[in-house]
């Protein structure tokens, strides 16, 4: 009921604000269970995202913006909440673990997952290598995956800006990529490699960025949002 709530006014009022170009949303199926794979900009993109999709998209956010103290805390806790986020620690192995099976459980309610497969933000605008936890998911849950290009949300809050700026934003949707099958008679690792791969090209596609050909590696946390 919560997210109803804020859905019903976060969304326009925003997409009235900030008026986002989006291509492609028909792209994006409106019931089961789907992915969302998108390259990842900038700590607002969780945000852009759900903002411009019609359903809901549970993303992963730091438990600490979860934790905070007083009145600011409870209004962002209930603000991530609102938005469909749920909370991981990323410095603790264990729990990125069982981040993978907390999103299978998304999925198999029929709901739709957001994950940026490179793992964190690109600082320098290239697109990076994607990390195969997407693929284990699509895999797994036997759903199809949505590309996703996003533009300009760089601009939108930079690293160390309190409030968000008015810049241009573009959001392009992909056509759902199906791999069902794709891992039959496959190594599990392989199979998951090839996945990526695939849809980290599609993304590639969708926002014009240069292949870095590299992981990418979480900045300082300092540095961090």
């Amino acid at each position: 009921m919560f997210f109803d709530a804020v859905h019903r006014v976060v969304p326009p009022l925003a997409r009235a604000v900030w008026q986002p170009e989006v291509s492609g949303l028909e792209h994006v199926p409106r019931t089961g269970g789907v992915i969302l794979a998108s390259n990842h900009l900038s700590f607002a993109d969780s945000m852009v995202i759900p903002v411009v999709v019609p359903r809901r998209v549970v993303f992963l956010a730091k438990s600490d913006y979860f934790d905070g103290p007083g009145l600011r805390g409870a209004l962002v806790r209930g603000w991530f909440q609102g938005m469909g986020m749920l909370p991981v620690d990323r410095d603790d192995s264990r729990a990125a673990l069982s981040s993978l099976d907390v999103a299978l459980e998304v999925l198999a309610r029929g709901e739709a997952f957001g994950i940026y497969p490179e793992g964190t933000r690109s600082r320098d605008g290239r697109l990076y290598r994607g990390r195969t936890g997407m693929a284990h998911l699509a895999l797994s849950a036997g759903v199809p995956v949505v590309p996703v290009g996003l533009s300009g949300t760089q601009e939108l809050q930079p690293v160390g800006a309190r409030l968000p700026r008015l810049v241009k934003v573009r959001v392009s949707f992909g056509e759902p990529m199906d791999f069902t099958g794709a891992d039959a008679g496959v190594p599990a690792g392989r199979a998951r490699r090839e996945v990526t791969d695939a849809v980290m090209a599609r993304i590639a596609a969708l926002s014009g960025q240069d292949e870095a050909g590299v992981y990418n590696e979480r900045p300082p946390s300092a540095e961090q949002p």
